[in-house]
């Protein structure tokens, strides 16, 4: 059985904000509704939707815009880091998202850890991309290289 919501929020795998959509009542009820994600869709819900979706509309536009503006700047930032490194170039660790993550907001850049997206630690020396979701249409990729450390 299925519910209608409103979406109040862009989601990737559902539609815009302000999009009347049906999802089973198990991932509405118990994720969408309480993470404000959406709202029922009841008549008084869909009217007050008409009245605002100009609202939710320029709100997202802005969002997308400040969005595409950040992924610029973290865009032309690059990221370095020192690895003890073994026989054959083998890295004795990796460079996770953590350390991704944490070296971004050391550089001044406020954003959450789950937006910076790596399919497996980075484990060889070199220059790697990697991806921050910043909206589900903006994507930054920051160039990350990996040193061997120095012994002394």
């Amino acid at each position: 059985m299925n519910m209608k919501i409103i979406l109040t929020k862009d989601l990737e795998n559902l539609g815009k904000a302000g999009s009347l959509v049906e999802v089973k009542r198990g991932y509405g009820r118990n994720y969408l509704l309480p993470h404000g994600l959406a709202v029922l869709a009841t008549d008084k819900n869909v009217r007050r939707l008409e009245h605002e979706k100009a609202g939710i509309l320029s709100r997202a536009a802005k969002h997308k815009t400040n969005m595409t503006a950040m992924a610029q700047k973290l865009s032309a930032i690059e990221l370095s880091f020192k690895r003890k490194v073994g026989e054959a170039e083998k890295l004795f660790g990796s460079v996770t998202t953590k350390d991704v993550w944490e070296a971004i907001v050391a550089k001044g850049f406020e954003l959450e850890r789950k937006l910076v997206h790596l399919p497996e630690a980075l484990k060889t020396l070199g220059k790697h991309i990697v991806e921050v979701k910043l909206h589900p249409e903006v994507t930054a990729k920051i160039n990350v290289t990996i040193e061997a450390e120095k012994a002394e």
